[in-house]
């Protein structure tokens, strides 16, 4: 009933935006936005300073970093030009063969406004983020919001290539939100953090994004996701709510004439990829209010109570027994499994060895059996192959620590297993943060440290394999029953996803191939748990797919896998049809047939997409 009525509400939104303000006056007031209790910032994007590029076009955003006037401090126009370069690079493949612009997608100027704000849930110690980008070409006729959650921990702009390059140039505004991540990092060593415009300012001298307790100068960086006190990935479907009825309201100020919007005469579409699609499936399984339309999830990380395999399990696993796993002969050719810094991994064999957690006495078996001891735990050969890779980059680890913090609700002083950041000097040693580095982390950083001139330290010993201590405690956590133990566990039941409702057009688009969020741990078990309580999810499990399309131009990369944007638009589109065109929506579809790219140019062919 409540969709049926929507549905009428929205036949009549041509004719209300033509005149009939009285009948608009009868709807709904304002959506209310007390969950902002601060300022909205409110930025005009146009000529060559769009909402989708900043005004880099797709070349300007597939080149080197746009530099500062003055590093040390950059203008809040030129931070905001960089962060939206960097989230693209970090989520599309912009390579000179990956057919981005040509093949799929693309990057046309779209002129707006900006709606920045911070919010905050209920109970929560510290803010998210929330954005909302409204296009000069708004569809009058055809209401729609997108709303989005970043991927990974990234800023408020880390979803734009996939929310934004969709929704943006088809006259949808999008709606951000960081989820209660991001990249406001606070440095105890000159006691500053990041204002709304992405600047740095003092504690007390400005609303900061994260301002944690006070410590020492000598405390290093706290991070928000991990050290906020509040394990926001337990409210990340909350936070994508919030983040809708943010943008509702703000479409309210950027089209009064069209106003009121809300749910009934608005379209609203939910997507986000990998981190930000488990989110968008968490606001899924709490929209009591029918705010969304449709769900597209890309490569999520959804966790479920008692099904599948929760990150923390499979990486810590992962950051023990794959090194040994992967330098078994069977990977010789895997791209970044002979990195120098995989120099180290068969020394992992050997502590897991004398460790008498692997039987055999030489290397090759010692690899053959870490690697059956990962295949009967649920690893596929192509996750562990894509894996490869991040094992190199030391990710595991770093989700790892990272993530036990979160759930642990613990801060920046009191990491577990005596893990904590700090700036690093060139020898890779803790240090302070010049001004050029600590300016740039908010545009720069993925979320997460290591990285942008931030360390990870602690965990480690002075062994031959001085990681793997630190590792085993990361997995003890998991593994252990004591008070320790059952509060990581309690903080990782927090993040299960529920069900959504029954006639919630949902759709979720996996890489096959997905090293990182294996689907066999993530969307498989929540795609049968959907489809035995009744619903009906669209699912694509995308062959030769990976988790990062922003790897594909690595070497050897691009010539064995996919991109997988191209099929979260074409979902989009679909669900657009379906929305907007009465389009029939299928009890079930056929997943596209690509194959790898090869050593050529992406084709349409290759995609296998209609």
């Amino acid at each position: 009933m409540n969709a049926l009525l929507k549905r009428l509400t929205l036949l009549l939104v041509p004719a209300l935006a033509g005149g009939a303000a009285h009948a608009a006056a009868m709807e709904p007031a304002m959506p209310s936005i007390d969950f902002v209790p601060g300022e909205v910032r409110v930025t005009t994007h146009r000529d060559r300073d769009d909402l989708l590029s900043a005004g880099l076009g797709l070349a300007g955003l597939a080149g080197a970093p746009v530099p500062f006037a003055d590093p040390a401090n950059p203008t809040a126009g030129e931070l905001r030009r960089r962060a939206i370069q960097m989230s693209w690079k970090g989520i599309a493949d912009l390579g000179p063969l990956g057919g981005y612009g040509q093949v799929y997608g693309g990057v046309p100027s779209v002129p707006g406004r900006e709606y920045q704000a911070f919010a905050w849930i209920p109970g929560a110690h510290q803010p998210h983020r929330v954005l909302l980008q409204a296009p000069d070409h708004f569809d009058k006729a055809r209401r729609c919001l997108v709303v989005t959650a970043s991927s990974g921990s990234r800023g408020i702009y880390g979803a734009i290539a996939l929310a934004g390059a969709w929704g943006l140039p088809k006259g949808c505004a999008v709606a951000y939100t960081d989820k209660g991540a991001g990249t406001g990092f606070f440095d105890y060593a000159d006691d500053s953090g990041v204002t709304l415009d992405g600047r740095r300012a003092k504690r007390g001298t400005a609303p900061l994004e994260f301002t944690p307790p006070p410590l020492p100068a000598g405390a290093g960086i706290a991070v928000k996701h991990l050290h906020s006190g509040d394990n926001p990935e337990a409210d990340w479907g909350r936070h994508v709510l919030q983040a809708a009825r943010f943008g509702l309201a703000m479409l309210d100020r950027a089209y009064p004439d069209l106003a009121p919007f809300t749910p009934q005469n608005t379209r609203i579409i939910a997507t986000g990829l990998s981190n930000g699609g488990g989110a968008v499936l968490q606001a899924a399984g709490l929209d009591d209010g029918h705010l969304l339309d449709g769900v597209v999830a890309l490569e999520p990380n959804v966790q479920l109570a008692g099904q599948g395999r929760q990150l923390y399990d499979y990486a810590t696993e992962a950051a023990i027994w794959l090194p040994c796993a992967l330098s078994g002969a069977r990977f010789d050719a895997v791209p970044f499994a002979r990195a120098p810094t995989t120099q180290g991994w068969a020394q992992r064999c050997a502590s897991l060895h004398a460790q008498g957690l692997i039987k055999a006495d030489t290397p090759a078996a010692q690899a053959a059996e870490a690697y059956e001891h990962l295949r009967s735990a649920g690893w596929t050969d192509a996750a562990m192959q894509v894996a490869a890779t991040s094992t190199a980059f030391d990710l595991w680890r770093a989700i790892s620590a990272g993530y036990a913090s979160a759930y642990l609700r613990r801060g920046p002083a009191n990491m577990p297993c005596g893990f904590h950041y700090a700036a690093t000097k060139a020898d890779g040693t803790p240090g302070v943060a010049d001004a050029a580095t600590r300016a740039a982390w908010w545009s720069d950083s993925g979320g997460i440290p290591p990285g942008n001139g931030i360390g990870l330290f602690g965990g480690v010993n002075r062994s031959t394999d001085p990681t793997l201590v630190g590792e085993q405690c990361l997995r003890a956590l998991w593994t252990g029953d004591d008070a320790i133990s059952r509060a990581l566990h309690t903080g990782i039941e927090a993040t299960a996803a529920r069900l959504p409702r029954a006639d919630l057009p949902l759709w979720v688009v996996h890489g096959a191939d997905d090293g990182l969020l294996p689907t066999a741990f993530t969307s498989e078990p929540y795609i049968a748990w959907l489809r035995a309580e009744g619903r009906h999810p669209l699912y694509w499990k995308v062959p030769h797919a990976q988790h990062f399309d922003a790897f594909l131009p690595l070497p050897g990369f691009g010539e064995r896998h996919l991109p997988l944007l191209p099929y979260g638009y074409a979902a989009l589109d679909r669900l657009w049809a379906h929305l907007a065109a009465d389009a029939t929506w299928p009890a079930d579809i056929r997943t596209p047939a690509g194959h790898p790219r090869g050593t050529q140019a992406l084709t349409k062919a290759t995609l296998d997409l209609e």
